[in-house]
């Protein structure tokens, strides 16, 4: 899935598009390594989107940014849930 692909919407808290998509993954318990595949980019990548994602919420964490991601209004995401297998 490439980010020209994905149907416009609200940006929320100052995220991307690609930035919510991930933020969205991080939210449902994937790690960097699942979403780089699920997104096909490179995990180095998606650090790189996760350090960002950091900075704009003002995170030092993953649990930190998850907790501020689920604290935001509800809005409807035009993203799928991920269906990366568990081990």
């Amino acid at each position: 899935m490439r980010t020209g692909s994905i149907p416009r919407m609200i940006r929320p808290l100052g995220l991307s598009t690609r930035e919510a998509e991930i933020m969205t993954l991080i939210a449902e318990g994937h790690s960097n390594g699942e979403i780089a595949t699920q997104l096909v980019l490179a995990e180095k990548t998606v650090k790189n989107h996760v350090n960002r994602i950091y900075a704009k919420l003002g995170a030092g964490s993953r649990a930190a940014a998850i907790s501020r991601w689920r604290d935001q209004p509800v809005v409807a995401s035009p993203f799928p849930p991920a269906e990366i297998p568990r081990n």
